[in-house]
This record gives C-alpha cells, sequence and structure tokens, in this order.
C-alpha cells in the first residue's frame, strides 16, 4: 500500500515556497502514484500558479492533489504517513499532537532550502528529537550526490530540448503571450526583486549593437523599469522601447508557461529558488538574483553554487559570469560586467545546457524522498 503525504507550505515571499511544494505535490501524484494533501495557508497566492483553483475553498482536488487550506485550530483528519514541512513553516500543535498520538509512526521531514554550500551533505537526512517524543530529519536538496537532489520531473529535458529545436512552437508559444521577435533579436526574461543596478543594465542594453527584446513577467521588479522609462505605469501587454531596447510586460503565468518562457529565452534572469532552479534546467545562460538575507547571509550561498557551477568553465567565462553574478546581487553598475559577458557568450551557452544535462545523473528530488521513506520503514 502506497503512503499518504501531507506537504506543508507557508506562503513567506510571493511564491516561491508555494511554487516548490507545489510542483512537489504535482510529481508525487502524477509519476508516483502517491496521495498527497497540500496545506496551504495562502489559497490567493496558490491560485495564481493554478488558476483554475478556488481561492476560498477549504478543500479541494487539483491536478490529484488535494489542497487543504490551513487556518485556525487544527480539525483536519489523521496525519499523513509522510509529513513534509516545508521550509521550516512550523506545523500546528494540534497536528503534532495528532501525530504523536497516532498508532502507526509517521516519517516528519523538514524539507530544508536549496544550496550548494558544503555543509548541507553533512546534515542531509540527519534527525532531531523533538520534545514530544518525536523525530523530525532534515532534508536538504542539492547538487552533489549527498544531498536530496533537485526538483526535475521524469521528462522535463525531453520536454524541454524538444521545443528547443521546434522553432514553430517557440514561435506559437510567444505568440500565445502576444510577443513579437524581430530577427537577431536577444530575447531576455526577467524575474526580479528591486534592483538599485537595474537601471546600468538597461542603459547598457539600449545602446548595445544587437537589439534586446526584454519580457518582463508581472512582479516587483515593474517600479525599477517604470523610473528608468520614465512612464507612469506598466501593465501586462505594454511594449516600451529605448534605443536598442524594448520591454515589453508579461501576465502572471502559469508554472509549466513560465518553464516554456525561460526555454525561449536567451538569457533568464531569475530571482529566489523556484525560478532560479528551473532557469538551470533550460540549459541557457542565467543571472541569478538571491533572496537577501539578515547580515549578508546570502552571499555565502551565492557564492558556494558560483563556485560549483563554474568549476568546468574556463577561466575568462567563469570570471565574466562572477562578476555579473556579483554587481546584480550587490546592486552596482552593471554595465563593463555585461560587456565582458557577452565576450564569452558562446562559452557560457554550451555550459548552461552541459551542466544541465550532468546534473541529471543524480537521482531527482521526489524520487530521494521515496527512497528516504522506504529506508526509513526498514527501520523503524
Amino acid at each position: 500500500m502506497k503512503p499518504s503525504w501531507d506537504i506543508f507550505c507557508s506562503v513567506v515571499d510571493n511564491y516561491g515556497d508555494i511554487g516548490v511544494t507545489w510542483r512537489l505535490a504535482r510529481q508525487l501524484v502524477a509519476e508516483h502514484a502517491q496521495a498527497v494533501r497540500l496545506w496551504v495557508d495562502d489559497l490567493p497566492a496558490f491560485a495564481r500558479l493554478c488558476p483554475q483553483a478556488d481561492p476560498h475553498a477549504a478543500q479541494q482536488c487539483q491536478q490529484g492533489v488535494q489542497i487543504c487550506q490551513w487556518s485556525g485550530p487544527w480539525l483536519a483528519p489523521e496525519p499523513a504517513d509522510v509529513v513534509v514541512e516545508a521550509f521550516a513553516c512550523q506545523l500546528p500543535a494540534g497536528y503534532i499532537a495528532a501525530m504523536a498520538a497516532r498508532s502507526t509512526k509517521v516519517l516528519w521531514l523538514n524539507l530544508e532550502y536549496l544550496s550548494a554550500e558544503q555543509w548541507v551533505g553533512g546534515c542531509h537526512g540527519l534527525p532531531s528529537l523533538q520534545s514530544t517524543g518525536l523525530q523530525k530529519f532534515f532534508f536538504f536538496p542539492g547538487f552533489t550526490g549527498d544531498t536530496g537532489g533537485l526538483l526535475r520531473e521524469r521528462e522535463l529535458l525531453d520536454q524541454r530540448q524538444a521545443f528547443q529545436t521546434d522553432g514553430r512552437a517557440r514561435q506559437a508559444f510567444l505568440q500565445s503571450l502576444g510577443v513579437q521577435v524581430a530577427p537577431h533579436t536577444r530575447l531576455i526574461s526577467l524575474f526580479a526583486y528591486e534592483n538599485a543596478g537595474l537601471a546600468s543594465w538597461l542603459q547598457a542594453l539600449s545602446v548595445d549593437p544587437q537589439p534586446s527584446l526584454l519580457l518582463v513577467p508581472e512582479g516587483r521588479i515593474l517600479g525599477d523599469l517604470t523610473r528608468w522609462l520614465e512612464v507612469a505605469t506598466l501593465r501586462a501587454g505594454e511594449r516600451q522601447s529605448r534605443g536598442a531596447l524594448t520591454v515589453q510586460v508579461l501576465p502572471f503565468m502559469t508554472q509549466d508557461a513560465y518553464d516554456r518562457l525561460l526555454w525561449s529565452c536567451d538569457l533568464n534572469a531569475v530571482r529566489g529558488e523556484d525560478s532560479f532552479l528551473r532557469a538551470l534546467w533550460a540549459g541557457r545562460p542565467l543571472l541569478w538574483q538571491i533572496y537577501p538575507q539578515a547580515e549578508g547571509a546570502h552571499w555565502d550561498k551565492l557564492e558556494a553554487f558560483l563556485a560549483l557551477y563554474q568549476q568546468t568553465l574556463a577561466p575568462g567565462a567563469a570570471q565574466a559570469l562572477g562578476h555579473l553574478w556579483q554587481a546584480w546581487n550587490a546592486q552596482e553598475d552593471m554595465a563593463a560586467a555585461w560587456t565582458a559577458l557577452l565576450e564569452q557568450w558562446p562559452t557560457l551557452s554550451e555550459h548552461a545546457e552541459r551542466w544541465a544535462v550532468q546534473q541529471t545523473v543524480q537521482a531527482d528530488l521526489a524520487s530521494q524522498l521515496l527512497v528516504f521513506h522506504q529506508q526509513w520503514l526498514q527501520k523503524v
């Protein structure tokens, strides 16, 4: 008999946390036929990712996943066999009590944030004894064999490669968004937090010999764009041009559509964790804006990933990529770093595709969660 799953998600920063847990829940159902309940404390945020969802329903089924509203006193049914506490979101006290009272043991997992830092491998899978007598295990996604792997659907890279080799599919997708791309235009997606360094990059793009089309899904970066363009507002569907740069705002889109946007672009500027990982799977050069943390703790995570990603890059390309990422995250002038990166473009493009394929050697996150549960069952 297959285990049941409860995945808890507290929506902290826009759509990153719910983006990861929604992808994971769907994959557990679609590829492994698991029974999954996804508990969400912000259903309107979930409904942005899943437009057919009811943002007010206490319970509903979407794509085989039971979506449950997480609010108020705990009155839910018996806890599942496997409980995933996403990103230390703190389970309801009533639910923890129900886990402790359950006749059969529950596997309790704290799904951590993604990091390439070296200490992650040593902490992955470690138990933590709770005051209730329950044991919670730390489950770390990661890029190396001593971690829990990366969120990746079974057919993801095959689907992506088929799309990227089919020019008509790309054109049809972009046209569905109202995007027309002139020949020889560089296509860039921009999904970012506010950034004081953006203006310098936009200026560099506007005077570049090659025209660029910047596709910007609705989000927090629009304020910076309106100031640089000197317009009052920017709404979905609008286009504004300055020099060689055209900016077009896109409506909020589903995860599957966003994947295809990333596959369609020559460069993807992304933020946080979910869009960062999807940009890596896109096999195209990327610019990552990491979520800022207190006392600059995020810089260690950024540098750890850069060190890993640059291992097989030629020195010049590695340096150019590092300088651009550092300038972007420090919100500094990006013009010189952007020019240097363009000189390394062929090398970086080949590396992005090769790196994505190499990462598929490691088992994906959902598969590793299932293996971890089976191994745990053998010990209890």
